[in-house]
């Protein structure tokens, strides 16, 4: 079994979109990550701190999870789908940690060992913002933010995790946090269908609780197919070989969109390619793996 590479935060707004879901399941499936806390952020973020926990303990994990910042920094309203937890009628039972604020915790859980922790953010960033503001040693302190964000595109949009906070987005690339970012414009070009999604539902109680989820979202949806943003994101620091980036700036207008300037001082590495196939072979291997691990 190989050593973890660092202690790995998650920041999510799991319970809405399934890919959070299927991000944790590809950290709790790398033997080489070893997760040192969650953070939720966005909405409901006790539900969401209960549902990161069960979810882990249906994996044999015993996790650590801080619900955070319930609104956006920029006074943006949350979008809620309404599906959130609803294929876990019990979730109150589950422990989460409510002593600590969740910038807090990101603050002291990076200073403890600067360098030694990377933050995978994939919801919009208001409690890496907050960490930020807490203190000015937070972004040095982090190795790498890996962030799911944005859309850097021909077509580009407005992208959620970015336009749900503006304000927030705008202080974590302003800082000087080293980033790796992938954008919409790589993660809309994977796909994990319905014969991978069966794959995840025949690997134990946690990938059968895990399809739950997948087949909330597809019914929320409508589509019979997942697009896995988030675990793309979160395997970019476990297999960075699959990923081609190049070095920069990243600035957001006031409508939400993400402009990269190409700069070899830059502290932004932009995904501008990946491995596709090999991606998406990696991410359904590692969540089915991490019921045995």
């Amino acid at each position: 079994m190989n050593q973890p590479t660092a202690d790995v935060l998650l920041d999510t707004d799991i319970g809405s979109d399934v890919d959070d879901a299927l991000a944790l399941g590809v950290l709790l499936g790398s033997p080489e990550a070893r997760i040192a806390g969650i953070t939720t952020v966005y909405g409901d973020t006790l539900l969401r701190a209960r549902l990161a926990h069960r979810l882990g303990a249906l994996a044999g994990r015993d996790l650590t999870v801080v619900p955070g910042a319930t609104e956006t920094l920029s006074g943006k309203d949350v979008w809620w789908a309404g599906h959130e937890g609803r294929a876990f009628p019990d979730l109150e039972i589950e422990p989460v940690r409510d002593d600590i604020a969740a910038d807090r915790f990101l603050v002291d859980t990076v200073l403890a060992e600067p360098g030694a922790s990377d933050v995978v953010a994939i919801a919009p960033l208001t409690n890496i913002a907050r960490a930020i503001r807490l203190d000015d040693r937070f972004a040095p302190g982090v190795r790498t933010l890996y962030l799911m964000g944005g859309d850097f595109g021909p077509r580009a949009k407005a992208e959620h995790n970015i336009v749900s906070d503006i304000t927030a987005a705008r202080i974590v690339f302003g800082s000087a946090v080293r980033t790796v970012v992938t954008g919409l414009d790589i993660t809309t070009r994977l796909r994990i269908e319905r014969d991978g999604v069966e794959t995840i539902r025949a690997a134990g109680p946690y990938g059968e609780a895990l399809a739950r989820e997948i087949d909330g979202w597809t019914g929320f949806t409508g589509e019979s197919w997942s697009v896995p943003h988030d675990p793309i994101t979160a395997l970019s620091l476990l297999r960075p070989d699959l990923y081609t980036t190049e070095r920069g700036t990243v600035e957001v207008t006031d409508e939400g969109l993400t402009v990269f300037t190409p700069d070899p001082e830059g502290h932004v590495d932009l995904v501008v390619d990946a491995d596709v196939q090999g991606i998406t072979e990696q991410i359904v291997t590692r969540i089915v793996r991490a019921q045995g691990l």
